[in-house]
Parts: structure tokens; C-alpha cells; sequence
């Protein structure tokens, strides 16, 4: 029992401070936003057409650099500023994933350092890490996108209101009320340096508060859901039940509630799994999991989170398996070669 007690207490804290940092910065950003982004910048910047709008979403994460747990603050914002709701989707499932930093960490992690000592081993090792990362950015942004699409089907068919809460609503106007608010504020007097500032601090203070109680919620749910579900145990059944590994890996991505700067790390030390099943726990848990799906009811109503777990899970599973079937051996875990090419001959120890 009281070991029991100690996991859990680790690993409720281990969650909550490697996301804190991530919510003040999201909380922060959210607050310029809401302060200095005008509202009618986003619509003239926006392609009009579907596509395009929800492509550009899926990449935003490379301007706004976010983890899962800082990008729903941000994304709240800016869609309460008019950005598409299908855009705001993109950007808050493929942002986590198709940004530099966890790009980066996903390429050392499985081994683009390299082996330095042995060219051919460096080459290999180094080409594996670049083929996972370019298969995790690439399976994160067709995810994102197609659910984007598939949310603004639904927005088109039941309103934003059936589907978005009313504070993450966009603020809707016509184009004269719109002219007329930017007459009106071009009149205004000009808000100080302090005034500005002190408006930040309110809406980063207000979104720190809100969605900081539904993350502990969230560590508390993961925390003891982890007592239960280990990694020892998806190792063993991936032995037994390969292709059991891709839904086993799904299940433990989203308990973990790990962060994605370094959930790479983790999957690169299931040494035994495929790529395919490595690949669905890097995706699926910037994506989803215990914490982002309490962080989400302070945006979404239940129709439409209920839309983004069908959509992600199943996209992810499918496309797993895809790379299953068609990408033929496991790329190497760390310093592990790929199956494809054999380690190079050494003397046993």
C-alpha cells in the first residue's frame, strides 16, 4: 500500500511540474493575444477556403511552439479572435507535434546523434531517426487536418454554439459593426505600456486559474490510472500479441498524460516494439489523453470532444497499421540498428 502511495504521489507531481512551465508560458500568450492581436487580422490573413485555412492550423505549431498542455490556453484565444474552429483544431493537435523543439527531441531520441565511432552505424542510426521523425510529423498533421475537416462538417451542420462553449466562443459581427468598432477605436486615446500590461496579466491570470484545476484533475485521473496499467505490461503483451501492440501503446499514451517534449524518449525505450506501435503512442498522446481530455471541457462541449476522440483514435489505429503493413522493419530505438540492417560484428563480452 505504501509503495502504492509513493507512485502515485510521484507520478501525480511528475506530471503537474513538467506541465506547469507550459500552461504559465500558454497562459502568457494567451494574454498578448487577447491584448494586441486585432480580431479582423485573422480573418484577412486566412485563405478563404476550407482546406488551405485548416493546412495552415496544422502548422501553426512552427510560429507558436506549444506542448499539449500550454496550446489549449492559446487556442482558446485564438479562436476567441475568429480564428476557424477547424483551424483551432488543427493547430491544438498537430501543434504539440509538428513544432521544432519536439521534432528535435524526437529525432535524438532515436539516436540522430549518431555513433560517432563507427561511420556505417552512424549513417544507419541517423536515418532511422530522421524516418521516425519525418513519420510522426507527417501521421500528426494528416490527423490533425482530416479531423479539422471533419469538425467543420459538424460545425456546418449543428452551429458553434452546439459545440463550443460560450467564453471560448468567437466574438461574431458583422463587416459594418466591425468598421464601426475600428472607427470607434481608432478615436480612442492610445492605453499606456501599463494599462496593456495589466490587461495581460488579467487574462493570463484568469486562464492560469481555469484551466490549471482541470490539469490537476487530470494528473490525479492519469496518476491513478498508471497504478494499474504499466509498461511492463504492454511490453509483455506485445511480445505475445504483436499486433495487439498498436492499441496497447494507444492505451498507454494516453494514461502516461506525458508531455511531448519528451514522450520520445519513453517510446525509444520500448526496445521490443515496431515502429508502427512506437509511432501510435508518439502520436496519440500529444493528442489525447486524461489530462487534455478534462482541459477540453473548458472549451468544448461533449458532442464535439466526443468528435475529436472518435476522429483521432481511429485515424491513429489506421494509419499505424498502414505503416504496419507497408514500412516493412522496426526502426532503431536509441542505439538499437534497424532489423533491416544488421549490427556490425563484434567480439562477445
Amino acid at each position: 500500500m505504501l509503495e502504492q502511495i509513493q507512485v502515485f504521489v510521484v507520478t501525480f507531481s511528475s506530471i503537474l511540474w513538467e506541465a506547469m512551465p507550459f500552461i504559465v508560458l500558454g497562459a502568457v500568450i494567451a494574454g498578448i493575444l487577447e491584448e494586441l492581436l486585432p480580431q479582423q487580422l485573422i480573418g484577412k490573413i486566412l485563405p478563404r477556403y476550407v482546406l488551405p485555412a485548416v493546412m495552415i492550423g496544422g502548422v501553426l505549431g512552427l510560429i507558436f511552439p506549444m506542448c499539449e498542455c500550454g496550446i489549449v490556453v492559446v487556442m482558446r484565444r485564438l479562436l476567441r479572435k475568429g480564428l476557424p474552429l477547424s483551424s483551432c483544431i488543427a493547430y491544438m493537435l498537430a501543434g504539440p507535434i509538428v513544432n521544432v523543439i519536439v521534432l528535435l527531441s524526437t529525432y535524438i531520441a532515436f539516436g540522430g546523434l549518431g555513433d560517432q565511432q563507427d561511420p556505417a552505424r552512424d549513417a544507419t542510426m541517423k536515418q532511422a531517426a530522421l524516418e521516425m521523425t519525418l513519420l510522426r510529423a507527417g501521421l500528426g498533421f494528416a490527423v490533425a487536418v482530416i479531423t479539422g475537416l471533419v469538425v467543420h462538417a459538424l460545425q456546418r451542420k449543428m452551429g458553434t454554439e452546439r459545440l463550443v462553449v460560450e467564453v471560448a466562443r468567437p466574438r461574431t459581427a458583422d463587416p459594418e459593426s466591425q468598421d464601426g468598432e475600428e472607427s470607434q477605436a481608432s478615436q480612442q486615446p492610445k492605453k499606456s505600456f501599463m494599462q496593456r500590461l495589466n490587461n495581460i496579466s488579467e487574462t493570463a491570470l484568469h486562464d492560469f486559474v481555469d484551466i490549471t484545476v482541470f490539469l490537476i484533475l487530470g494528473a490525479i485521473l492519469a496518476a491513478l490510472a498508471k497504478l494499474w496499467i504499466g509498461p511492463d505490461q504492454i511490453t509483455t503483451l506485445s511480445q505475445e500479441q504483436p499486433y495487439l501492440a498498436i492499441p496497447a501503446m494507444m492505451l498507454l499514451a494516453i494514461v502516461m498524460s506525458l508531455c511531448s517534449e519528451a514522450d520520445a524518449f519513453v517510446a525509444a525505450s520500448f526496445s521490443e516494439m515496431t515502429v508502427s506501435a512506437k509511432l501510435a503512442f508518439l502520436v496519440l498522446g500529444p493528442m489525447l489523453d486524461l489530462k487534455l481530455l478534462l482541459m477540453f471541457t473548458r472549451v468544448f462541449r461533449s458532442r464535439l470532444i466526443l468528435a475529436i476522440v472518435i476522429c483521432t483514435i481511429i485515424q491513429v489505429f489506421a494509419y499505424t497499421m498502414l505503416v504496419h503493413r507497408f514500412y516493412d522493419a522496426p526502426v532503431s530505438v536509441g542505439n538499437i540498428p534497424t532489423a533491416t540492417t544488421p549490427p556490425p560484428a563484434t567480439t562477445p563480452q
